[in-house]
């Protein structure tokens, strides 16, 4: 577990959040596996609306935290920070995924 998991426990905002989020990825396979299930939510999930195969929706969770479970358990070695912040880590998925793509954090 990385020094700084418990560092800090309570935000209140997503502003204050976002960099506690990203100490949470310092693992470079962390965050690639991060990526790589975010990008597969929305295939599925465009997948899922353009043919109207409803059933694939129960995959969205899996992929998206498989993945990212993946990256934390085993690389990163700490705890999602989705079990104590769900929303706020929900949302830094998603900012993280535009940051990396941006090549605003390296991949």
């Amino acid at each position: 577990m990385n020094e700084h998991t418990e560092a800090q426990t309570s935000f209140t905002s997503f502003a204050e959040f976002y960099p506690y989020y990203l100490q949470e990825h310092c693992n470079k396979t962390c965050r690639r596996l991060h990526l790589v299930g975010s990008i597969l939510v929305l295939c599925v999930l465009f997948t899922a609306v353009l043919t109207q195969h409803w059933v694939l929706l129960w995959a969205l969770p899996i992929i998206g935290y498989g993945f990212a479970w993946v990256g934390h358990f085993f690389f990163e070695k700490n705890k999602p920070a989705t079990f104590k912040h769900p929303l706020y880590s929900f949302i830094g998925d998603w900012v993280m995924a535009k940051d990396l793509l941006l090549n605003r954090i390296p991949l």
